[in-house]
C-alpha cells in the first residue's frame, strides 16, 4: 500500500484502516480483554461524525467528552474530529464525597470553551445531571447527548488542516484555575512524531513496532497524546486499563505488560511506590518484565528512592533499571519537552539545599537534596532559563525555565490576557525553576509556590516528602505553604498532613511533632504550624496533583472542610475507585 505523511489525525486516522491487525486493547478489573481494530474504530468514529452532523455540530464547535477509559470515547474523541469539530476531554466524576465541586469545576470548564454540546457515558449521564443544572442558560444548545442517542446517521469524514485545533485541554491547575490549552493539529503531530522518534522500529517485535501499555486517564494528555495517539501514528496496539482498575490492584499493570511483552509504559512517580508497596508476590507468578524496555516517570516530582525502590522489588521478575526515564513535560507543551538518554541508567545527584535556598546556585554535596535529571531539550525544543530581570542565568544557576518549540499551545482559548503572559516572542514560560548541570535539566519547583523564609527559597516538595516517611501520615497527602500574616515581617510556614486512616488517636496526636521533626532533619526549616487532616480533605486537580494555592486559600478561608467519608484517596485515579463501583452499581 502506498505511505503518506498524514497532516492531521483524521488522515492519521485514516492512513491506519490500512492495518487491521493493530488496534487498541481493553482490558477490565476482572482482566477480560476486547480488542478494536484501527479500521474499526475509524468506522465507529465516522458514524459519530455522521451523528453529530445531523444534529447540527459545525465546524470549530467545541464538544465537552465526559467519558471513562472505554471505546466509546475514543469513538467520540474521534468522531468529533470527524465532523470538523473540537473535542474538549473532561475528568468523569471521581470524588464523591466532594460533588458539589465536582459540579461546578465541570460546568465552569464547560462555559469557558463555549462548549455546544456534551458527549456522556450512559452510566454516568444521571450523576452529571447538578453539573448541566449549573451551567448558565446559554450553555450547550445542542444538549447533552450519548453515543446511542444521536441521531441516525451515514458516514461522516473530514480531513481537517493543521491548523485546525485538536483538542482542548485543560491543564492541572495546582497553582492556579485550569486553563483551556488549545492545541492545534500540527503541534500534536510534531509532539506525537517526536515521541516515536525515540523509540524506533524493531525486527524482532510483532510486526516491528513497540507496543504500549497504559492505565493513565484519557483526558490527560499523557495518556492521550503519549499513549493513543502514539500507537495511531505507527500505527500499532496498544493496551489499555481503566484508572480505577489500576489503582485497585496495580499488579494488573505489570500483568498486562508482561502478557502482551510490551515494551513501553508510563506512570507518575506515585505509582511507582504504589506498585512497590501493594503488589504482592504471589501475585507476580509467572510475570517477566524483560520485555519492558522503557519505564517513562513523569507528570509530578520524580523521587530517586521511589524509583530506586521499584527497581529493586521487581529485579526478580527482569525488571531492569536502566528502563526507567524520568521525563520532563507540560500540558503546554503538548505533553514532552526533554528526555534523557533511553537505556541507561537514570541520573541523580545531590547538591547543597543552603545554596540551593540561599544563592541559587546548584553545588554538589554528598548529604543534600537529591534531584533527579530530566534529561536534555528533545529535537526541535530549545530551553532557557532566566532571572527576575529576564536575563539568562548560566550552567548550575537556578532560573525560571523557558521553551521553544513545534508542539506549543496556540494559547489559552478565549483567554489572550493569559496567552499573552504565558506566550512572550514564541517563548512558553512554564513557571517552573530549574537548573542545567553537565547540560542535563534538573527541576527545583514551581516559581509561584516557592516557600520564602528570611531570604531563603525552599521547594514544597522537599518539606512535603519529609512526612513520607511518617507511619501515622498518608503517603503522598501532605501540602506545604507559605503566607505573610498582617502585622508580620516574616512568612507563616504551614504543613498540611493527612493522617492515615489506620492511625490511632494517639498517633494522630503525635503527628504534629513528629512533622516538625522530620522536615527539621531534612530541610533545616521549622515549621511554625501543622495542620492534620482526614484523608481526603486536601484539594487535587483533575489529574491528581495536589493544589497547593487552593489548599492556602481554603485554610485561610476557613473552608478547608473534611469531604467525609470517600474511601481511599492516594491522587485522582485512586479516588477513581469510588466512581468505579458507582459505575458498576449503574449497569
Amino acid at each position: 500500500m502506498s505511505f503518506f505523511r498524514p497532516d492531521t489525525l483524521q488522515q492519521l486516522l485514516e492512513r491506519a484502516r490500512g492495518y487491521p491487525d493493530v488496534g487498541l486493547r481493553f482490558v477490565d478489573a476482572a482482566e477480560r480483554e476486547s480488542f478494536h481494530s484501527w479500521p474499526e474504530i475509524e468506522e465507529r468514529s465516522a458514524l459519530v461524525a455522521g451523528g453529530l452532523a445531523r444534529l447540527g455540530v459545525a465546524s470549530g464547535d467545541r464538544i465537552g467528552l465526559l467519558f471513562p477509559t472505554s471505546i466509546d470515547f475514543i469513538a467520540a474523541f474521534f468522531g468529533t474530529l470527524l465532523a470538523s469539530a473540537v473535542p474538549v476531554p473532561l475528568y468523569p466524576p471521581v470524588r464523591l464525597g466532594r460533588m458539589s465541586e465536582y459540579h461546578v469545576r465541570t460546568a465552569a470548564m464547560l462555559d469557558t470553551v463555549e462548549a455546544r454540546l456534551l458527549l456522556v457515558d450512559r452510566r454516568v449521564r444521571t450523576v452529571v445531571g447538578e453539573t448541566l443544572a449549573t451551567l448558565p442558560p446559554r450553555a450547550l444548545p445542542l444538549g447533552t447527548r450519548t453515543l446511542e442517542e444521536l441521531p441516525p446517521r451515514a458516514r461522516l469524514t473530514a480531513a481537517g488542516h493543521p491548523q485546525d485545533l485538536a483538542l482542548v485541554q485543560f491543564s492541572s491547575g495546582t497553582t492556579v484555575e485550569p486553563k483551556p490549552v488549545a492545541l492545534t493539529q500540527a503541534a500534536v503531530l510534531a509532539q506525537v512524531r517526536l515521541l516515536n522518534a525515540h523509540w524506533p522500529d524493531r525486527a524482532d517485535l510483532p510486526g516491528g513496532r513497540p507496543t504500549g501499555v497504559s492505565w493513565l486517564p484519557l483526558y490527560h494528555d499523557m495518556g492521550l497524546i503519549g499513549c493513543v495517539f502514539t500507537a495511531l501514528e505507527r500505527p500499532s496496539t496498544l493496551t489499555l486499563l481503566p484508572p480505577e482498575a489500576f489503582i485497585g490492584k496495580p499488579a494488573l499493570w505489570l500483568r498486562t505488560l508482561s502478557r502482551h511483552r510490551a515494551t513501553i509504559s508510563t506512570a507518575p512517580n506515585f505509582a511507582y511506590a504504589l506498585a512497590t508497596q501493594r503488589i504482592r508476590d504471589e501475585e507476580m507468578v509467572g510475570v517477566d518484565l524483560s520485555g519492558w524496555e522503557v519505564a517513562l516517570c513523569g507528570a509530578e516530582t520524580v523521587v530517586p528512592e521511589v524509583l530506586r525502590a521499584f527497581a529493586a522489588r521487581f529485579a526478580r521478575w527482569g525488571f531492569r533499571a536502566t528502563a526507567l526515564v524520568p521525563v520532563y513535560g507540560l500540558s503546554e507543551a503538548a505533553l514532552a519537552v526533554t528526555f534523557p538518554p533511553l537505556g541507561r541508567p537514570f541520573v541523580a545527584r545531590r547538591f547543597d539545599r543552603l545554596a540551593l535556598a540561599d544563592r541559587g546556585e546548584a553545588m554538589a554535596s554528598p548529604g543534600g537534596v537529591e534531584l533527579a535529571s530530566v534529561g536534555r531539550a528533545l529535537p526541535g525544543f530549545e530551553l532557557a532559563l532566566r532571572d527576575e530581570a529576564g536575563d539568562a542565568v548560566g550552567e548550575r544557576r537556578v532560573g525560571r525555565l523557558f521553551v521553544r518549540g513545534p508542539s506549543l499551545l496556540r494559547g489559552y482559548l478565549h483567554q489572550p490576557e493569559a496567552t499573552a503572559k504565558a506566550l512572550v516572542d514564541g517563548w512558553l514560560d512554564t513557571g517552573d525553576l530549574a537548573f542545567v548541570d553537565d547540560g542535563e535539566l534538573y527541576l527545583t519547583g514551581r516559581a509561584k509556590e516557592m516557600i520564602l523564609v528570611r531570604g531563603k527559597n525552599y521547594a514544597p516538595a522537599d518539606l512535603e516528602l519529609a512526612v513520607a516517611g511518617l507511619v501515622d501520615a498518608r503517603p503522598g497527602c501532605a501540602v506545604a505553604a507559605s503566607y505573610l500574616p498582617a502585622g508580620r515581617a516574616t512568612e507563616e510556614v504551614l504543613l498540611f498532613v493527612e493522617h492515615a486512616k489506620s492511625a490511632s488517636l494517639e498517633g494522630m496526636r503525635l503527628l504534629e511533632s513528629a512533622t516538625r521533626e522530620a522536615v527539621l532533619a531534612r530541610t533545616g526549616l521549622a515549621v511554625e504550624r501543622v495542620i492534620v487532616l482526614p484523608p481526603g480533605a486536601l484539594p487535587r486537580t483533575s489529574s491528581g496533583k495536589l493544589r497547593r494555592g487552593e489548599t492556602l486559600r481554603r485554610y485561610l478561608g476557613n473552608a478547608l472542610t473534611p469531604p467525609g467519608k470517600t474511601g481511599p484517596v492516594q491522587l485522582a485515579w485512586i479516588l477513581a475507585r469510588s466512581r468505579w463501583k458507582l459505575l458498576r452499581g449503574m449497569k
